[in-house]
């Protein structure tokens, strides 16, 4: 067994899809209309058959609550893997992503929580 497709809720897929393509740097690999949404899915361009990450719309009533809750509380929907940490938080901020968290040692790993404009908090990860 192996993680197929995971999701986080976005407001505007038009938007997700910029911030997390020309912004982050995955790479669009579905894009499907379903009535007044899509089915949007993202992956890394160092693993295009891996897994998919679906820029799911936050039209359910118990998504708003969810994740302003997460938000709130300073949760990461989701965490990303980044081989220097350091080089991608620089990367990040001349571009203007705004940091929750600036890297931050926590034993074996350094994370980082980004605002990804959409919502949600990431989490970026490197591990020692």
């Amino acid at each position: 067994m192996r993680i197929h497709l995971t999701s986080v809720f976005v407001d505007d897929q038009a938007s997700a899809q910029t911030f997390y393509t020309e912004v982050l740097g995955f790479r669009t690999k579905a894009d499907v209309p379903i009535g007044d949404d899509r089915w949007l899915t993202v992956v890394s361009p160092e693993d295009p058959d891996g897994p998919e990450l679906l820029l799911e719309p936050s039209g359910h009533r118990a998504v708003g609550p969810f994740k302003r809750a997460l938000v709130e509380d300073g949760i990461p929907a989701a965490s990303f893997l980044v081989p220097d940490l350091a080089a991608e938080h620089a990367r990040l901020l001349a571009l203007g992503v705004r940091f929750t968290q600036p890297p931050t040692p926590m034993g074996p790993v350094t994370t980082a929580v980004l605002d990804d404009t959409c919502g949600n908090l990431i989490q970026l990860i490197q591990h020692h």
